[in-house]
């Protein structure tokens, strides 16, 4: 993708379609609609097609909802995105609330709301979101109602057509393993589970699944469709009928029944008497609804395909080890030119991006990126989820820091690295809040722990420096990556509120403790690290897991304060930067190698 920069949505854009939507709702009967902004798929990222929160409203970031009302209507967002609403909604017309408190259920909760209605559709929430709907709905005295079409898609008239990319079949070097080994792999799951069939609803599940890939969403190559996987191995495929090519028949084989995505309706009909699992944190209440209507028996449990999908096998390593060589050439020739060729207080953040989606271009082998650049100068690097556009665009002012956030996806691996560099000569305080973020990164690199062990029990970590100093960063220290998949892939996860999937070998984490000091800068340093086999300590009882680094690009050594860390701690920042120098200089040229060599030294 080549990124782009200017500000979608806007006040205008409220103002536009909001008389539309109230005259269907008033045609309807219809007092309030629900508009989350989650489409049928649970993408991180969304087609333009289904950006309905963003016709709306104007309003664009990832995550937020809408009450639309015939007198009122009500946004709610969370503390990322409070200033990004209010610039880009009207707020003659919009109210703006929080999440999650009050979020759209509490603020039903509180109002005299005595014979209204109001309607969602099931297919964009989840059964979790129906149960607390329809209880604050009942405290309010109004009802809620299911709809079998979408207001906002009838009063859309230039809405954008669904996308229909090819679905392609992907490597079986790069999958590690067939899809029907996989399938005989669920199917015998499902069969110990004494389940007849489940319903695989998550894109990225069905990527993973077949062994298939495609380009219906930006960032992530996802092909959007739906699976009934049944336990005697046999599956059902349903995808648009334009994106089926004849590679795919040939490589899914006479096991899988390729179907038109119109069908699936039906066939969740036939499923009457038999017992289907559904994850509910992903599949939406339609899934839920017509199962029940079908008579079949919902089995509510975790998608089938999580927890082998994170398990990366040995191929699936070895092409990530790949790409993420790849990608941190790319990265160190990006950081020699902030190094000598950005300094000068004249290069902008979007001349940053550019020129960093540049080097990895010329690998030759990026398809796209894996999210949006994080580019961040000065106070804007402060801003977590930050994504500069033409009208936020600042210059790396001398003095100040600049915070890179990008990723990759190449065919044989996703990658995802933050780095954090001065503009100028940095302050002591910079300088002393790097080398505390940097102390955290060492500590959740270097540690070693016993299988059972969960993200949660981690995650202190990477805080305790800055803990111990009085800081702290509001958002989880790591995320879950996938193979040419989403560069944030679940069950784990190392973060503060409670995950219940253990650390296991093969699985691929991010550690990105930061600090961010409002209105002044941020810190981020983020590598991918996998989790390795378990293996004994010298002295020690147990076989212990840990991570292996992914990700190699040289650190920032002029924000190292080296009296600030321990023997050990300088002793890992020498040995991964001789790794760096090692894996990357056959990679790069001569003036970029000698820059790498000096900055790669030992401390």
């Amino acid at each position: 993708m080549k990124q782009t920069f200017d500000v979608r949505g806007g006040p205008a854009i409220g103002r536009e379609n909001l008389p539309t939507l109230r005259a269907a709702l008033t045609s309807d009967a219809i007092d309030f609609f629900f508009v989350p902004h989650e489409d049928e798929y649970q993408n991180e990222y969304l087609p333009d097609s289904n950006e309905r929160l963003a016709w709306i409203s104007g309003f664009t970031g990832s995550a937020g909802s809408a009450l639309i009302g015939r007198t009122e209507a009500i946004l709610f967002v969370d503390g990322r995105y409070t200033l990004q609403a209010r610039d880009q909604v009207d707020l003659d017309l919009f109210q703006i609330e929080g999440l999650p408190d009050p979020g759209p259920a509490g603020w039903i909760r509180t109002r005299d709301l005595s014979g209204r209605t109001i309607a969602y559709d099931p297919r964009l929430v989840s059964p979790k979101d129906v149960a607390m709907l329809a209880n604050a709905a009942d405290q309010a005295g109004a009802s809620l109602k299911a709809l079998t079409t979408n207001p906002i898609d009838e009063a859309w008239a230039d809405r954008p057509a669904e996308p229909l990319a090819p679905v392609i079949p992907y490597p079986i070097e790069f999958a590690g393993r067939s899809s029907a080994e996989k399938r005989a792999d669920i199917a015998k799951d499902l069969r110990e589970k004494r389940v007849d069939a489940t319903i695989v609803t998550a894109p990225s599940s069905l990527a993973w699944l077949f062994n298939i890939r495609g380009g219906d969403v930006m960032c992530t190559p996802l092909p959007l469709g739906r699976a009934i996987v049944k336990a005697n191995g046999h599956a059902d495929l349903y995808l648009a009928t334009e994106k089926v090519t004849e590679d795919l028949h040939i490589h899914l084989g006479n096991d899988v029944a390729l179907k038109p995505i119109e069908a699936l309706e039906s066939d969740l009909k036939a499923l009457t008497g038999q017992s289907v699992l559904l994850d509910p944190t992903i599949a939406s209440a339609w899934f839920f609804d017509a199962l029940e209507q079908a008579g079949a028996t919902l089995i509510h449990g975790q998608d089938v395909c999580a927890l082998p999908k994170a398990k990366k096998n040995a191929a699936e390593l070895d092409g990530t080890r790949a790409a993420h060589i790849r990608d941190g050439a790319a990265l160190t020739r990006f950081l020699h030119w902030l190094d000598t060729h950005a300094q000068s207080g004249k290069v902008s953040e979007i001349d940053a991006v550019t020129k960093l989606e540049a080097f990895r271009n010329e690998t030759g082998q990026l398809n796209d990126l894996s999210f949006e650049t994080i580019s961040g100068a000065g106070p804007n690097g402060a801003i977590v989820h930050y994504r500069v556009s033409t009208a936020t665009n600042r210059l790396l002012e001398r003095g100040s820091l600049f915070l890179v956030d990008s990723g990759g996806q190449y065919t044989d691996g996703t990658t995802d690295v933050t780095r954090t560099v001065p503009i100028g000569s940095p302050s002591q305080e910079m300088a002393r809040h790097y080398t505390l973020v940097l102390k955290g990164h060492i500590a959740m690199s270097a540690v070693r722990f016993p299988p059972g062990t969960t993200g949660t029990h981690l995650d202190v970590l990477a805080r305790h420096a800055l803990w111990q100093a009085g800081l702290d960063y509001q958002h989880g220290t790591g995320h879950g990556v996938g193979v040419y998949l989403g560069v944030h892939e679940g069950p784990q996860r190392i973060a503060k509120p409670w995950n219940p999937t253990p650390l296991a070998p093969g699985m691929i984490v991010s550690n990105e403790p930061g600090y961010y000091k409002t209105g002044a800068y941020g810190i981020r340093i983020e590598n991918l690290q996998t989790v390795t086999e378990p293996a004994d300590i010298p002295g020690g009882e147990i076989a212990m897991l840990g991570f292996e680094t992914l990700t190699y690009a040289p650190l920032s050594r002029a924000l190292i304060e080296t009296d600030l860390l321990t023997d050990a701690e300088r002793a890992w920042v020498d040995t991964y930067h001789a790794d760096v120098l090692r894996k990357i200089s056959p990679h790069v040229d001569g003036t970029v190698r000698h820059w790498l060599e000096a900055t790669c030294a030992p401390l």
